[in-house]
This record gives C-alpha cells, sequence and structure tokens, in this order.
C-alpha cells in the first residue's frame, strides 16, 4: 500500500514536471517566434541586452559546460526557425537576445527537474529577478510615452541655465569628444547600451555569496525605474540633443546670452527622460552594491560606471545636472530597497528622507530659483559638489547599518552581550 502511495505520488510529480516544461518551452517559442515581439523587442539593442545579461546570472550561479551547451544548441534552433522557416530579417540584437531567451528556458526547465533542493533555490533566485528585470525594460518605452503625451512641453531651458551658470559648456564638450573619438564613442555607447551587464554581474555575485539577501539590490535595480518615471512626471525634460538638434554638439547656446535666456517650458520632440539620469543611477547602484564582491566584478562596473556617465552627456541625452541629482536619487532607492533594516533604524530613515528631499530640493531650485545660480560661479559648483560628497557620505552610513544589521542576524548572542556590557544591571 506504501509502495503504491509512492509510486503514485512520484507519478503525479514527474507529470507536473513534464507539463511545467512543456509551458516553459511554449512560452519560450511564442515569444522567439511571433513577429511582433521579434520587431518591438528582439532585435532592440537594449531590449537585447537585458535578456542576454541573463546568460551572466545563468553561468555565474551554474557555471556547467552543459548548460552552455545546451543555450547554444537552443539559440541555434531559434535562429534556424526565425530566418530560414519564418524569414525573419536577420538582425544581430537577435542573436543576443535568442542567447538570454535561451539561457531562460534552460535556467527554468533545470529547476524544475531540481526539485526541492538547495540548487533549485539558487536557480530560481537567478531567474526569476532576471525575468522581472527584463520585464521592466520592455515596458520601459510605454511608460515614457505616456509622460511624454502627459506633458507636451518641457523645461529643457531650465537644465540649459543651471549647467551655463557653471560657466562650462559640459554637455557640448562630452559630445564633441564622443563625436570625433571613435573610440570613446564606441566604448561609452557599448557601456550605455549595455546597462544591465553591470547589474547582471552585481546581482549574481551577491546571489552567489549572500543567496536570498542579494533581493535587496535586485529590488533596488527593479524600482529605479517606475520611481523614474514618477520624477520625469514632475520635471520633463529631454536632453541637449533633443533641444538642439542638428545643433548639438558642435552649435551650442552662446555662453553670453545664457544668463539673459527667457526660461519658459517649450515644445520639442523626444522622451521626457532626461532628469534625474536613470542611467546613471542604475550604474550608481550597481557601484555601492558590488561592494564584497571580487577585484575583477568591481572594475568591470567602475568601468561601466565611468563610460556610462561619459555616454549619458556625450550622446545628448542627458544635461550635466542630470546626473548630479542622479545621485540621492540613487540613495532614495537603495533606503527604500534596505528592507533588512527596519525604518526605525535612524541611518535608514537619514538616508531615506536625505535622497528624496536632496532629490526633490534640486527639482524644485531649478524650476523657480534659476537665477540663484548665476549670483556666483562658486554656488552651482558647490551645490553640486556638495550633493554627491553628503549623498556619498550618507550612503556608506546605510551601508554600516545594513553590516551591523546582517552581524546582529548571524550572531545575535555578541548583540545582546555587548548590550549587557555597555548597560549593568542593578544591584538589589
Amino acid at each position: 500500500m506504501a509502495g503504491e502511495l509512492a509510486s503514485s505520488t512520484s507519478f503525479k510529480v514527474q507529470t507536473i514536471r513534464i507539463v511545467l516544461t512543456l509551458l516553459v518551452v511554449l512560452c519560450g517559442a511564442t515569444l522567439a517566434f511571433s513577429s511582433q515581439f521579434y520587431s518591438q523587442a528582439l532585435v532592440d539593442a537594449f531590449f537585447a541586452f537585458a535578456l542576454a545579461s541573463i546568460l551572466i546570472i545563468h553561468l555565474r550561479v551554474r557555471p556547467k559546460w552543459s548548460d552552455a551547451l545546451l543555450v547554444l544548441v537552443v539559440t541555434a534552433i531559434l535562429g534556424i526557425v526565425d530566418f530560414r522557416l519564418l524569414h525573419y530579417a536577420p538582425q544581430p540584437m537577435a542573436w543576443l537576445s535568442f542567447v538570454g531567451l535561451s539561457s531562460f528556458i534552460v535556467m527554468a526547465i533545470r529547476t524544475i527537474w531540481a526539485g526541492n533542493s538547495g540548487a533549485a533555490r539558487l536557480l530560481l533566485y537567478a531567474w526569476v529577478p532576471a525575468a522581472l528585470f527584463v520585464i521592466s525594460e520592455y515596458f520601459a518605452s510605454t511608460m515614457l510615452e505616456w509622460t511624454s503625451a502627459a506633458h507636451p512641453k518641457t523645461l529643457d531651458l531650465y537644465l540649459l541655465s543651471f549647467d551655463y551658470s557653471l560657466r562650462v559648456e559640459i554637455a557640448f564638450i562630452a559630445g564633441q569628444m564622443y563625436s570625433v573619438r571613435p573610440w570613446l564613442h564606441n566604448v561609452s555607447l557599448l557601456a550605455y547600451i549595455g546597462l544591465a551587464v553591470p547589474i547582471s554581474i552585481v546581482y549574481a555575485g551577491r546571489l552567489v555569496r549572500l543567496r536570498g539577501k542579494a533581493f535587496s539590490a535586485m529590488l533596488a535595480f527593479l524600482i529605479t525605474g517606475p520611481l523614474g518615471i514618477l520624477f520625469y512626471n514632475l520635471f520633463p525634460a529631454c536632453g541637449p540633443h533633443a533641444l538642439f538638434q542638428q545643433g548639438f554638439p558642435f552649435h551650442p547656446f552662446p555662453m553670453a546670452d545664457a544668463h539673459r535666456l527667457q526660461l519658459e517650458s517649450i515644445a520639442i520632440a523626444g522622451p521626457r527622460n532626461a532628469i534625474p539620469s536613470l542611467h546613471m543611477a542604475w550604474v550608481l547602484l550597481a557601484w555601492w552594491y558590488s561592494r564584497g564582491l571580487s577585484w575583477l566584478e568591481r572594475l568591470i562596473v567602475l568601468t561601466f560606471l565611468v563610460f556610462t556617465a561619459f555616454a549619458t552627456l556625450g550622446t545628448g541625452e542627458h544635461w550635466f545636472v542630470d546626473l548630479i541629482v542622479a545621485f540621492p536619487f540613487a540613495l532614495f532607492v537603495q533606503a527604500i530597497a534596505a528592507y533588512s533594516l527596519s525604518w526605525k533604524d535612524s541611518r535608514r530613515a537619514a538616508a531615506f528622507l536625505f535622497g528624496l528631499l536632496c532629490t526633490l530640493g534640486w527639482l524644485i531650485a531649478l524650476r523657480y530659483g534659476a537665477r540663484f545660480f548665476w549670483t556666483s560661479v562658486l554656488v552651482p559648483w558647490t551645490l553640486a559638489a556638495a550633493t554627491v560628497a553628503l549623498t556619498i557620505i550618507r550612503q556608506r552610513k546605510l551601508d554600516k547599518a545594513v553590516d551591523d544589521a546582517a552581524y546582529t542576524q548571524s550572531f545575535p548572542e555578541a548583540s545582546t552581550e555587548a548590550y549587557s556590557r555597555e548597560i549593568p544591571v542593578a544591584a538589589n
């Protein structure tokens, strides 16, 4: 009787696994072979890199040659069907998408057949958050379209005024360097488009070391986009390229006329995604969360941070002040994602309030205090430097609080002993 029951249970489990496997394959095939999804997503560079970055997480948590071979085989099958049988126009980015989609399929199936084990949980921790990040990337353009529709006019002239109050045409200088130096252009553009790479490296590295505790990093990466959209609606702007079109970067606005500029909202075409720079916020978060990883992982992330910062200016997608405001915004996001800390922890609350209020403060000052920045060249430079410096100080205190909480959870007796030493028991 017991044997029959065990056999029946085993049969049901196997049947469920087979059904789930077929569903994963069906979902993957539906996405890969859809002409609409191919033209809208799989050939898009940003989406392709986001999808391909799943492979980084995959091979980091399961570094097996067998998995790498399976991914190559599935990638080849998807390419043959799309290009040979369905006759879709071959695109280089499509191959990156096929790699990521194949990795997703292989990881999901591995998870299904791994059973209730530590390996299954690790794989689950790997591909589910990664899939959520890819999905958020897919819907990002839709959210930006809503923002553009809601705000037909932008406040780019206010950002132009602040940047010029620095007495340096930073965005135009970066744009000129970006245009005349091919190697700098190519490396920076690759870093800009490949944003998902440092994010995946950091999450995978933390996942291997910390398991479930790595979720705070991915949570921060996931909520950065939606929260950034909210701020885009508070201060809609497009960047210097959208404002000057063909005049960027070799025909900058005259510096001598900048302080007399009539500030007003203007109607220009382009996505309202300037301030704060989410690209800068994402790579900042990746750098902050890379603490404790290997020197190679940190070097890769730092490289992406430097070239992404340059690319945001060189492409004309952002003003210099957009990068400054990204600092407190990133801290605001990290404080929200630091769920291992109670909101009663003063260091988390301080990071949250500083990040939020500093971000809002900048938006208000840029909109209503533009003339103040022109009182002296020291004013904008001091405010920008102070914002970055204070953000870094507050972020390090937040990191310290997270470390303290992790130590207390691992060694609760240590905190109890320390407490008993600091507060002696009164004598009877």
